[in-house]
């Protein structure tokens, strides 16, 4: 059978991106001072919930052990409460559609789940009692804590884990943004009289987010989540991180993984808020430099190289602070030509404009991306929670779009040369400091440290 080429005058041009609608919000502040946000998107017989509590650490000095407690809480607050145990909470939501998921990480501790709509009643009484009555049954507890020991001993034997933790211990200093996965030991020590003087004191009502998005009558919903909710008080208070420090990115650091096959770059410095106006610039550089498959960074050590699968940067936001990250893998014996040319990538950002062509493919990329991730219910409720947990509103999401399809080609050359350029950022390797500490020397100064598990035990 003989090939065909495809015709590329046969297809058709891109549109126009369709303008970001700004969803119906319903806000109400209930006497609690729980935050409600109900967004009524009729159609699709679900609703999604997600409650956001701020969760930072409530110092420097005991960050790592408020990680190593979250860790264990996020599993733990399930596992019974005066009224049910772990079984019955779960076929209580069960039968209503819903499975309730916790996450947490050093911003905030969030209850997510998906149900019907006549069962929002129903799991809103299930929430009320792990918010107000968790027991953290000692037996459970135990064995929780050491899945989460068993997790954590296992996330880090794995390089990139290991390269992202050495990263922001670099980036962060003393913040408690520098403890991004706590100690197995720290774990261990957890105790269930620990995590219930956790719950009470920074599982708080005030300064908490609720987001509904769905088929769901909003003052119906309100009426709902008073009711069921109105027992949830407590004596603690809301705590966010503060703003992370500004530190020297200093030398590149290596860290020692002896018998590596591979390397794990990692690039980070800071980046402008949500509310900064250079932010739409700069998530505009970082999608040309290595945001997407079109980027300057793939074309290069990908396609043109061959050092790398798959290099990405990215604009990441967290309470205290936001950052342009980059991440590579490549085998060893290129670490030093990978990362020389990832810096060379970055200072061509600093110093070249990139081409209207570039910007447009962009722009449609990041301004698709941005339209997918609010399509759905889920989406929408997670983007919501995210923005109204930082005190910013829904018409940010109009405004963003506006503020990126308005960015032009000098704006973004001077968001590179003041956020990308490769100077002021930190960078880290992980890899074989024997085979590849050489070549980095060759590029500047590096400090060499030990990997707490050789590449041969991972």
């Amino acid at each position: 059978m003989s090939a065909t080429m495809l015709d590329l005058s046969l297809v058709p041009p891109l549109g126009d991106p369709r303008p970001q609608p700004v969803p119906e919000v319903h806000e109400t502040t209930l006497p609690t001072g729980l935050r409600l946000v109900v967004v009524p998107r009729p159609g699709v017989p679900l609703v999604e919930l997600r409650l956001r509590v701020p969760f930072a650490a409530p110092s420097p000095r005991g960050a790592a052990m408020h990680a190593a407690r979250t860790s264990v809480l996020t599993g733990a607050v399930l596992l019974g409460t005066a009224a049910h145990d772990q079984l019955e909470l779960a076929q209580l939501l069960q039968a209503r559609g819903a499975e309730l998921s916790v996450s947490g990480d050093s911003d905030r501790l969030l209850f997510s789940t998906t149900m019907l709509p006549d069962g929002l009643g129903p799991v809103l009484g299930v929430l009320a009692e792990l918010l107000g009555r968790p027991t953290y049954p000692a037996p459970q507890v135990e064995a929780e804590r050491e899945r989460v020991v068993e997790r954590i001993r296992i996330a880090r034997s794995q390089p990139g884990v290991i390269a992202r933790t050495a990263l922001a211990a670099r980036r962060y200093g003393a913040h408690p943004y520098a403890h991004q996965l706590p100690a197995a030991e720290l774990v261990g020590a957890v105790t269930p009289a620990a995590l219930r003087r956790l719950h009470r004191d920074r599982v708080v009502p005030a300064g908490s987010t609720l987001v509904l998005v769905g088929d769901v009558d909003p003052v119906a919903a309100a009426d709902l989540v008073g009711t069921a909710l109105a027992g949830w008080s407590a004596e603690g208070a809301a705590v966010t991180a503060p703003p992370v420090p500004a530190l020297a990115p200093g030398h590149l650091e290596l860290v020692d993984r002896p018998g590596a096959v591979q390397s794990n770059l990692r690039l980070g410095g800071p980046a402008p808020s949500r509310t900064d106006p250079e932010l739409p610039a700069v998530r505009l550089a970082s999608m040309v430099f290595g945001g997407y498959f079109s980027s300057r960074l793939v074309e290069n050590i990908r396609e043109r190289r061959g050092y790398t699968y798959s290099p990405r940067s990215s604009v990441e936001h967290m309470v205290g602070g936001s950052s342009f990250l980059v991440d590579a893998d490549v085998a060893t014996e290129v670490t030093g030509p990978a990362f020389l040319e990832t810096w060379y990538e970055l200072g061509r950002m600093a110093v070249t404009p990139v081409t209207e062509a570039e910007l447009e493919s962009a722009r449609r990329y990041l301004l698709g991306t941005l339209a997918l991730g609010t399509a759905t219910h889920a989406g929408l409720a997670s983007t919501l929670s995210t923005l109204f947990g930082v005190g910013l509103p829904a018409e940010w999401l109009a405004d963003h779009q506006r503020a990126l399809a308005a960015a032009t080609v000098a704006e973004v050359a001077e968001a590179s040369r003041r956020w990308l350029h490769p100077t002021g950022l930190t960078a880290v390797v992980v890899g074989d400091a024997d085979r590849v500490t050489d070549p980095l020397r060759a590029l500047g100064p590096v400090d060499v440290t030990a990997s707490a598990v050789p590449a041969t035990q991972a």
